[in-house]
């Protein structure tokens, strides 16, 4: 009975890989191709670098609104999520953002509120873009490939602009607030095609339904997760090193199966790992905490919750800033001005002031951020460790880490320079960082550290899995085929069973 029953696992084993892996196995080798364009060309993002460079300088005699003003015509109640000045063409402009998404747009030569902006005046936005040559409108968008998520929601209709230069730039400015929200290159927009879009599944039909991509994205790579376990499971099986087959080979296959479970077998974990932590990345069933600062966080943090900054601006920075973000810190008013090169300082808001806050007046701000719990460890970064490096996205060094003993074990991780919190993390995010950003990525320490160790190891896996992937691609094909040829002749063999042979 054992017997029997170990016979027909087996069978349903070799059944359940083989018809999946038919279905699955072209997938396969798109994520592993895909994979290795993504790590030279990420998918389409405006980084604050990029959104600097493409604005004016403030003329501060245009600024007749103080930020009180401003923060008052926005309806705020609260201190809002953020609040900051910058340049609209040769407006200068307050962005209001409340914490829930809401954001609104204010002159600050007379208060108006911005509910939209004309094309020609996007052209003049686009104009100060560093790339800018020949700014001319191309579409407006609702939604296109590269503008599919819902992040851009609060910014649609968008003005698709070229700039004319010859790396192809286009530009998606806001038709309702005139912001830049995105910046493609013609670069991006052909890679992308063979990078992450086919690898996350990404066509803009799919995608702008999120939570119905979500769910598609999560049940493919589970039956694909699936594949990857029979297969290694299989190649466990079907293997021996010691009691050899006839011909002495450690395989009984030939051709491509042997290439199939050999190739499998070397590359299985990696397949596996990659495979279950691309999986963990749609984070299913919440398992995961979120990114982000939360507001109890930050009003803690700002140890005011009053929607006021500054009544009157009585005299400008000593330094040119292309935005000024007014904030709380520690009960201070403070202004953290950026510079077009993305170099930033603080400053008093009122008198333009240079303003410098110790380590000692930051780590008693960041105690007020968790007012439940108590303060376990407060130190400065030099170096880029485990948790806070640069390669997904670039960390700011030297950073304060100040660590609690709240539930979570959560740590803040602080700007020196400008006092802000840059991010937020806890145990369920370090555990994501081990089993998705390590296991997808392979942003080991190790790696990271001697160059291009990663880049050669990712290299080699992926050449790996691509041939696992591959052959199966041929032994499906090769399958599917006999079985079309086989099926005339049956058919045939029934209606003439005098011929039958």
């Amino acid at each position: 009975m054992r017997k029997a029953l170990i016979r027909r696992g087996r069978r349903w084993l070799y059944v359940v890989h083989r018809w999946i892996g038919i279905a699955t196995c072209l997938l396969f080798a798109m994520w592993f191709i895909s994979g290795l364009v993504m790590m030279y060309v990420a998918f389409p993002r405006l980084t604050d670098g990029e959104r600097l460079a493409a604005l004016p300088v403030i003329p501060w005699n245009k600024v007749q609104v103080a930020p009180d003003r401003a923060m008052a015509i926005a309806g705020a109640e609260h201190y809002p999520r953020d609040l900051r000045l910058l340049m609209m063409d040769d407006v200068p402009v307050y962005r209001v953002t409340g914490w829930k998404g809401a954001a609104v747009t204010i002159s600050a030569i007379d208060g108006r509120v911005v509910d939209g902006v004309t094309p020609d005046q996007a052209l003049a936005i686009a104009a100060h873009h560093p790339h800018a040559v020949r700014p001319q409108l191309l579409d407006t968008v609702t939604r296109d490939q590269w503008s599919v998520t819902a992040r851009f929601d609060p910014l649609r209709p968008l003005y698709l602009i070229g700039l004319g230069d010859a790396d192809g730039t286009e530009l998606y400015v806001s038709a309702r607030s005139g912001e830049i929200a995105l910046d493609t290159t013609r670069r991006e927009r052909i890679w992308n095609w063979l990078g992450s879009i086919p690898h996350w599944i990404y066509p803009t039909v799919l995608r702008k339904d999120g939570p119905l991509w979500r769910n598609v994205v999560l049940w493919i790579s589970g039956v694909c997760l699936v594949v990857a376990v029979t297969g290694f499971w299989i190649g466990i099986l079907r293997l021996r090193l010691t009691r050899r087959y006839a011909d002495g080979g450690v395989s009984p296959y030939r051709g491509w199966m042997a290439w199939h479970h050999i190739a499998g077998l070397i590359g299985g974990i990696f397949v596996l790992t990659w495979m279950f932590s691309g999986w963990l990345s749609l984070n299913p069933g919440g398992a995961f905490s979120g990114r982000g600062i939360a507001r109890e966080i930050a009003t803690g943090y700002s140890g005011h919750d009053a929607p006021d900054i500054v009544a009157r601006l009585q005299s400008p920075p000593s330094v040119p800033a292309v935005e000024a973000r007014f904030v709380w810190i520690g009960g201070h008013p403070l202004m953290v001005l950026d510079d077009r090169s993305g170099r930033r300082r603080l400053a008093d808001p009122a008198t333009g002031a240079p303003v410098r806050l110790s380590q000692d007046e930051i780590v008693a701000a960041a105690r007020g951020a968790m007012p439940g719990a108590a303060m376990t460890s407060a130190r400065q970064l030099d170096e880029p460790d485990a948790y806070w490096y640069t390669l997904h996205q670039v960390r700011e060094l030297p950073v304060l880490r100040i660590g609690f003993d709240d539930p979570a074990h959560t740590w803040l991780h602080i700007s020196p320079v400008t006092a802000e919190i840059l991010d937020r993390s806890d145990d369920s995010r370090r555990s994501y960082r081990w089993l998705f950003n390590a296991l997808h990525s392979l942003d080991f320490p190790l790696l990271l550290r001697i160059w291009p160790a990663r880049d050669v190891v990712v290299w080699l896996l992926s050449v790996v899995g691509t041939v696992v992937s591959v052959s199966g691609i041929v032994i499906g094909w090769r399958r599917l085929r006999r079985r079309k040829v086989r099926s005339p002749r049956s058919a045939r063999a029934v209606a003439n069973p005098a011929r039958a042979p």
